[in-house]
């Protein structure tokens, strides 16, 4: 009998564990529970990942013994990508520390540097040694017989540290996402380069189209054929989704404002850089080292007014700009040297706009200041010149000679100009109630919603040339990035509406670090504390309880 209530007790255990376990495995969830929601995968990262219907490896070079920083970020990348093997299985992940063989340490640094993966090279002297350590914060994903890579680390040239980590940890996703998008959505929208109206050259924009060449597809589109044609004209230009006007130099007439106006009208986003003065750094290295500033008439005045913003003819001078390089001293002695150059601002960004949220500096080059005017679209300033700003009007002499003269300071007192505004609603057409230069099938005097960005120098998207080579837009001499290029594809794709992947850029994760100068100095005490303190303790204890076992068996 005790033996069948044995046997009874040990069925039901096993029957109550097999309901349990069936019943925990229906429940079975993960939960976010961090305040900033970081491990929580945004919505459109979900769909992204859903979407892969094939394996794809993620190699990280993300590995080593690194600072405490990067082993933060290493963390960071390893949740973020078991956060996306949750979601499929077709995700497979290799993590690689290519400097760890000393065999093929040099070769795999060289292989990796010349598939574009710089190298971070970090300096160490908190121990009053001064040590570098090569750090590789990239990752490669392939998918389907395509390759793109990822940056792991967000440089900038004015953070430390800590803060260029923080940046990055908060971006990681998006950086993941962006790459994923890279790899498997089809190129759906299309965006026209205008032509037609002395826009810069394409080996002016040769990084900026290639930047963009892997999300959308993109072509030349010249106004030219307006003269003759102009319905024609427009008629084409409605079945792009965008256009790009690079700097143009010549003036537009009447009938190629009215076929972009009307492009507009019917829900086309557009993204403007131009300017009103006439001005270039390449015009003063002449023999004169010298050059006069004077208005340029595009004929958009009307056009932009309308729309709700004026750029002002006028130059904006900042005492937080980039330097210029120039040669200083005699004949043979000259040398280059770096000069602070008031006609480059460093642009600082709107933090709360997904477009350029935790976005570097973006360099400019003799840019005017944006006015924006009272009507039903909504304005966004997207970036600005610092307070120590001044303006400078037109027909000005403008020389390097001058610029190793230190600044007058107290003149730099204009306080922050707007130099790229972002504009979106509902457009009023320039022609209402206006003759219009042709007649134009269904004219629309309002337009649909739509988006529109104006920045005030074609110097943004200029990247420089040599040897008839382009160069990576926004580096300068010394190897200092600055957002210009990540700047215009975040309005690239806010302008056509792929907010789901920019969206996630103002992701916030908040990061808590030990102050290391703290730590260096308070380390004695702690180290006291954790030491000694639990000793002393165990000490005592041992004292007292010897003292009371006497006492009691004495």
């Amino acid at each position: 009998m005790k033996k069948n209530k044995t046997l009874i007790y040990i069925l039901v255990v096993i029957i109550g564990l097999i309901v349990v376990n069936t019943i925990a495995g229906q429940l079975y969830g993960r939960y976010d529970l961090t305040k900033d929601k970081r491990y929580t995968l945004s919505e459109a990262t979900n769909t992204l990942v859903d979407a892969i219907d094939a394996p794809l490896i993620i190699d990280v070079f993300l590995e080593g013994d690194f600072p405490s920083e990067f082993r933060l970020l290493q963390t960071e990348v390893k949740q973020i990508i078991e956060e996306f093997q949750l979601k499929t299985n077709n995700i497979k992940v290799n993590y690689i520390n290519p400097i760890e063989d000393e065999a093929t340490r040099q070769r795999n640094i060289d292989e990796l540097t010349k598939s574009g993966l710089e190298p971070y090279i970090n300096t160490d002297n908190s121990t009053g040694k001064v040590t570098q350590e090569i750090i590789f914060p990239w990752a490669f994903a392939s998918y389907k017989d395509q390759t793109v890579k990822i940056p792991l680390l967000k440089k900038s040239i004015t953070q430390t540290l800590q803060e260029q980590i923080n940046n990055s940890i908060q971006g990681i996703e998006y950086a993941f996402a962006d790459g994923f998008s890279k790899l498997i959505n089809t190129k759906a929208k299309t965006i026209a380069i205008l032509k037609g109206n002395g826009e810069l050259n394409d080996l002016y924009i040769a990084d900026f189209l290639q930047t963009i060449q892997p999300y959308y597809k993109i072509a030349p589109f010249t106004l030219d054929s307006v003269s003759s044609n102009p319905q024609g004209t427009l008629d084409k230009l409605k079945q792009y989704d965008l256009i790009v006007v690079s700097k143009p130099t010549e003036a537009f007439s009447e009938k190629e404002k009215l076929v972009l106006d009307q492009y507009t009208m019917r829900g086309g986003k557009s993204l403007w850089l131009t300017e009103s003065v006439i001005m270039d750094k390449d015009s003063l290295y002449n023999n004169t080292g010298a050059s006069v500033s004077i208005m340029r008439n595009l004929n958009l005045n009307d056009f932009f007014f309308k729309y709700g913003v004026r750029v002002n003819p006028s130059l904006v001078k900042d005492l937080y700009s980039a330097p210029i390089m120039l040669a200083i001293g005699e004949g043979s002695q000259a040398q280059l040297q770096p000069i602070q150059w008031q006609y480059s601002p460093l642009a600082a960004s709107n933090p709360k706009h997904p477009i350029t949220k935790n976005l570097e500096l973006v360099k400019y080059d003799f840019t005017s200041p944006i006015d924006t005017l009272k009507n039903s679209v909504d304005k966004t300033i997207l970036l600005q010149s610092s307070p120590k700003s001044k303006l400078e009007g037109v027909l000005t002499n403008i020389a390097l000679a001058n610029v190793t003269k230190a600044p007058d300071e107290s003149k730099y007192n204009s306080g922050p100009q707007n130099l790229a505004v972002l504009l979106e609603g509902e457009f009023t057409s320039v022609y209402d109630q206006r003759v219009l230069p042709f007649k134009v099938k269904n004219f629309q005097a309002k337009s649909t919603p739509t988006k529109m960005v104006v920045i005030a120098d074609g110097d943004v998207i200029k990247n420089d040339v040599r040897k008839n080579r382009p160069l990576q837009l926004g580096v300068d001499y010394r190897g200092f990035e600055y957002g210009n290029k990540e700047f215009l594809l975040n309005t690239i794709n806010y302008l056509l509406d792929d907010t789901g992947l920019i969206n996630i850029r103002a992701k916030e994760i908040s990061i808590a670090y030990l102050d290391s100068d703290k730590i260096k100095d308070e380390s004695g005490k702690w180290q006291l504390i954790n030491i000694a303190l639990p000793l002393l303790i165990l000490a005592l204890f041992g004292l007292a309880f010897n003292y009371l076992r006497k006492r009691k068996y004495a």
